[in-house]
């Protein structure tokens, strides 16, 4: 009879999570493919909007956040921030599926997950890779999807970025992952002013 380590195990359950996601992220893809807009902005959730800060200066940084993301998760779940604050956020995709740290409110969530659903059905976007040579490709409209806004970066597994990002009022922020699927898991921190 063989025995297995905790090791193993833990290889087994990163499998089957792995699978469970994987699985979960073609029955959402299925499921919304049909409904989703063919058309879309790639202004939804994205840089510079009134109420949710201004891109930072680096010379104004007032401390770092680390902000690891991990398959349908944030390391850590929510931050705590003052009004007017610079934040450096140095971002780390530990898992083995493309991320996105976006900051804005969950309604700019909503209407950047349309767009994101855009990019997996046009071959921008796979589970783990970002066809970047078709991100300038059009979308409809007029409209690419280059993901070159200073308040998101969309990463493969195991890459790095930062933020560095102002923080001018106190709106009901939170920072997710829009890539289809991912949010309605739960891949979302929240944003608290202090």
């Amino acid at each position: 009879m063989e025995t297995r380590t905790g090791t193993d195990n833990m290889k087994i359950k990163r499998t089957f999570l792995s699978g469970v996601a994987g699985v979960t992220l073609t029955a959402v893809l299925a499921v919304t493919s049909a409904v989703a807009f063919a058309a879309g902005s790639h202004d939804g959730g994205h840089g510079g909007k009134s109420g949710i800060g201004v891109p930072g200066n680096a010379a104004d940084v007032t401390r770092t956040i680390e902000i690891k993301m991990g398959d349908n998760f944030y390391e850590p779940e929510e931050i705590s921030i003052k009004k007017g604050e610079t934040v450096q956020f140095k971002i780390i995709n530990a898992g083995e599926f493309v991320h996105e740290f976006n900051i804005g409110t969950a309604a700019m969530h909503a209407a950047h997950q349309e767009e994101m659903m855009m990019m997996m059905e046009h071959g921008v976007l796979e589970v783990d890779k970002i066809n970047r040579d078709m991100m300038k490709m059009d979308m409809g409209n007029g409209k690419t999807m280059e993901h070159n806004d200073p308040n998101s970066v969309l990463l493969e597994p195991k890459e790095t970025a930062e933020v560095i990002w102002k923080f001018s009022d106190d709106a009901e922020l939170e920072f997710a992952c829009n890539v289809p699927g991912h949010y309605a898991s739960g891949m979302m921190g929240e944003v608290h002013f202090e």
